[in-house]
């Protein structure tokens, strides 16, 4: 498979400028710079930076100057400490992955896609001369599998009009049920040789956010052990997370451990499509909750970095810090450093 050099293990800065309170105090010194060299430390080659559109523009579409000093910020960081970074656009006006945020009508609303077009082309006039240093990732996550044909016709209108200001930049389109990998297949064809097709792993999911509050069905204190047989995750799936069930159905083996051959064989088709038509695969997210075992999560880790290695996959893992999914969080802290030698 076509790999993606400079982009093979990485972390989200997740929650510094998305998913967070906006305020002064947070957005200077959630993420500083001795974070990055932190992260220079781990041997990763890439950062992910996911940041909310109103980080950058008004909801008129007026330029935020501030909000572009915070991604020059963290660009003249990693480029002092020889990283890469991939600029995530985790909600867009419009629309966001999370309901909560009450963004609504992107995929119809030709005035909202506008907007959107026009952050991509102010991005791209101002970081494209980062060349291989930066990559753009269009949009975080689709959640209903309906609106794909939107955007795919949507992505597809973003990329051409980059491309008048960053001609080989490499750009990441997303699919839909939160950027599942089961999704891949459904992505638009590449639209030139920098395209890469990007998909986030948080299965199983019934394992990866036990306990989450945020997520209808699921039991607040729900445990869920490591060491069990994909029976017992469908059956646990089928009883509080039914929706989420057919992502298991590829993996018919009942007896099937969660092993690193539990991800092989759920990223088989996703594979099979980027070599058929010849770009690079990358997961931008794969972690799991704090409420897990730090044993079980520390396992978890391990096998999908193997199956990462294995296939070529790059990836980046979600988090950093806080979000309840951090890596440097207290709850981890006896293994954190097992994780960060296994990426």
């Amino acid at each position: 498979m076509k790999i993606w050099n400079g982009y093979t293990k990485g972390v989200n800065l997740g929650g510094w400028l998305s998913q967070c309170d906006y305020s002064h105090e947070h957005l200077e010194h959630f993420i500083e710079e001795k974070d990055i060299a932190t992260l220079a430390d781990w041997g990763v080659d890439h950062l992910r930076l996911p940041i909310d559109y109103n980080i950058l523009q008004t909801e008129d579409g007026e330029w935020i100057p501030q909000g572009f000093t915070y991604i020059q910020r963290a660009l003249d960081w990693c480029e002092k400490y020889h990283l890469n970074l991939i600029l995530d656009l985790h909600k867009t006006v419009g629309y966001s992955f999370d309901k909560d945020e009450q963004e609504t009508g992107f995929f119809y609303n030709k005035k909202y896609q506008e907007q959107f077009y026009c952050l991509w082309e102010e991005i791209a006039k101002r970081y494209a001369h980062y060349v291989d240093a930066v990559a753009f990732e269009l949009l975080n996550e689709v959640t209903d599998e309906k609106t794909m044909g939107a955007w795919n016709e949507i992505s597809q209108n973003c990329i051409r009009r980059i491309r008048a200001f960053a001609p080989t930049t490499k750009i990441l389109i997303v699919g839909y049920w939160n950027n599942c990998v089961l999704a891949v297949k459904d992505l638009a064809e590449p639209a030139d040789e920098n395209i890469v097709y990007n998909f986030h792993c948080y299965e199983p999911l019934i394992f990866t956010h036990q306990g989450a509050w945020w997520l209808n069905g699921m039991p607040h204190d729900l445990k869920v052990p490591f060491a069990q047989s994909n029976a017992g995750i469908k059956t646990l799936t089928r009883n509080y997370l039914p929706d989420n069930e057919i992502i298991l159905e590829n993996i018919p083996d009942d007896d099937q451990p969660l092993d690193s051959h539990f991800f092989e064989k759920l990223f088989a088709e996703a594979v099979a499509v980027a070599e058929e038509r010849n770009v690079s695969l990358y997961c931008g997210e794969y972690g799991v909750i704090d409420r897990a075992e730090p044993s079980d999560t520390l396992q978890w880790y391990h096998n999908i970095h193997e199956a990462f290695a294995k296939l070529q996959i790059g990836h980046a893992a979600w988090n950093y810090k806080g979000l309840n999914f951090g890596i440097t969080d207290e709850h981890l802290k006896e293994v954190k450093d097992e994780i960060v030698q296994q990426m």
